[in-house]
């Protein structure tokens, strides 16, 4: 996933996009998890952090075209 920092260069569009494909992407390694098919568990907190980083610079450039 990319850094916060190339993520700026990114329209508000694009990064909603991205936030929903990671959405859908956490879902279903939530799932496989259940059901003993994730290998590595260790990339939960990662897909969840790349959510994350996503939903902040989303939510800033919102804040800067409302100002």
């Amino acid at each position: 996933m990319a850094t916060a920092k190339e993520m700026r260069d990114l329209s508000v569009e694009e990064l909603r996009r991205r936030a929903a494909e990671l959405r859908e992407n956490l879902f279903n390694l939530r799932i496989k998890h259940r059901t003993g098919a994730l290998e590595s568990s260790a990339i939960l907190p990662k897909s969840r952090k790349d959510l994350a980083r996503v939903l902040t610079v989303l939510r800033e450039k919102e804040q800067l075209a409302v100002e």
